[in-house]
């Protein structure tokens, strides 16, 4: 079996799971409320305070399912009741962003500032210290969408690789590339 699959999902106190009959996975916490349509191959059930995935056979394509499932149910238990956060910083002079309510304003050194206009289950902050790289700071109940969010944000502006300036997750670490030697 697959490793991940069969473990078990505890539930936090304040978290509800329902399952549909059309194997629609429901969660809702004290940060939201997530779906998940599951395939129809695998079942899901809720029994004593846990979520259990299980897969008919030992299919490739059922292991597979089966851990990827498991993994996504987690990832939406433990979104409503903590919630996930991503930090990015802005390596660069003159790199600024601001919050105007879900509306980000990036100067990443373009001719113009960049607006990026969020979802509403994302919320925004961003901090900026003297003497320190701006930070961005993405929290969110979906993991998913929190991940594309902040992958969306730093395509505006991406580390290059000579002078390592752009957007970047924090704790990242770029390779730098040597650049062109003096010719003689």
């Amino acid at each position: 079996m697959s490793r991940i699959g069969k473990a078990p999902i505890a539930l936090p106190e304040g978290v509800e799971v329902n399952v549909s009959d059309d194997n629609i996975v429901t969660v809702k916490g004290k940060l939201g409320e997530l779906t998940q349509a599951v395939n129809p191959d695998l079942t899901v059930k809720v029994e004593d305070g846990n979520i259990l995935v299980e897969r008919p056979s030992d299919e490739k394509a059922h292991k597979a399912l089966h851990g990827l499932y498991r993994a996504l149910i987690a990832n939406m238990v433990k979104g409503v009741s903590d919630g996930f956060k991503i930090v990015q910083e802005m390596v660069g002079v003159g790199y600024k962003a601001s919050a105007k309510g879900q509306v980000l304003e990036l100067s990443v050194g373009y001719s113009h500032n960049v607006f990026f206009e969020l979802p509403e289950e994302v919320k925004l902050e961003t901090l900026t210290e003297r003497g320190k790289n701006p930070l961005i700071i993405l929290t969110s109940h979906d993991k998913q969408l929190l991940g594309q969010v902040a992958a969306k944000i730093r395509s505006l502006r991406k580390p290059e690789p000579y002078k390592g300036k752009g957007i970047r997750y924090q704790g990242e670490e770029i390779r730098k590339k040597a650049g062109k030697a003096a010719a003689e």
